[in-house]
């Protein structure tokens, strides 16, 4: 069960945010409405809510996950592998320090982004990106180890981020796409699989009774709701615009 959440309001340089996608600017007054439906989905299911405020110096620091990885016993603050967003980790560390009594830090050359790591119970997946080097991977996964928990490191093909295409739902279960959808690191979960035109979908977040999915997606919905799970769907159009999922705007601990 999580019992906490931290979220980033994003600033009006949003729109002047990296992106890899060519689908458009982001609105800004949009994205800060899709932004507080994203903060009441989370409220109802059933987490405290930590808004931090803006930062016009950061245009990407929405994407709170990129900056830290959070276990129910520690805290890991990573070094985001973009120039431009590494300094955003300076007002993070305060906010998870108040929660976590023990911290670890990625150190350089190392560098860590948080969409890289995912947890499903006491594995953590850590993915090689062009964000997240060889370095990076190798401490947390040390990290990790040293904590107890197994650690795999994956070397990405196509995908931005790990996260992009797959999700831990729990009870053994993933949502997958593309490269991930038969790699054998996963082949032992019971799958998900997100068809290849709903494959933004494949990022969705499991918070205690509900799974928050993008909204748009109906064969991934009807596959998680027959799966079990209730759902809620966000309209999510302009963090694609900045290559961000569900995941993306949250630290969930």
């Amino acid at each position: 069960m999580f019992k906490n959440t931290i979220v980033k309001t994003p600033g009006e340089t949003y729109v002047n945010g990296l992106t890899t996608s060519d689908l458009g600017t982001p609105i800004y007054e949009k994205a800060l409405e899709q932004h507080e439906a994203y903060i009441e989905a989370l409220k109802k299911c059933n987490v405290e809510v930590h808004v931090m405020p803006k930062n016009a110096d950061f245009p990407d620091s929405t994407f709170v996950e990129d900056t830290a990885v959070l276990t129910q016993e520690f805290a890991v603050i990573s070094n985001p592998g973009a120039p431009t967003r590494n300094g955003e980790i300076i007002e993070m560390e305060p906010a998870v320090k108040s929660y976590y009594e023990k911290l670890y830090y990625i150190k350089a050359p190392g560098t860590l982004d948080g969409g890289d790591v995912l947890q499903a119970e006491d594995h953590f997946y850590i993915g090689l990106s062009e964000r997240t080097n060889l370095e990076g991977a190798e401490q947390l996964k040390a990290i990790f180890e040293s904590e107890n928990y197994k650690a795999t490191i994956i070397q990405l093909e196509k995908f931005f981020h790990l996260k992009t295409g797959i999700s831990y739902l729990g009870n053994e279960t993933m949502v997958l796409a593309g490269e991930f959808i038969n790699h054998p690191d996963f082949a032992s979960y019971k799958k998900i699989i997100v068809p290849a035109e709903e494959e933004y979908a494949a990022n969705c977040i499991r918070v205690n009774d509900y799974v928050i999915i993008p909204a748009g997606y109906p064969k991934t919905k009807q596959m998680i709701n027959e799966a079990g799970y209730q759902t809620i769907e966000l309209d999510m159009s302009e963090f694609r615009k900045l290559d961000g999922g569900l995941s993306c705007l949250s630290l969930r601990f």
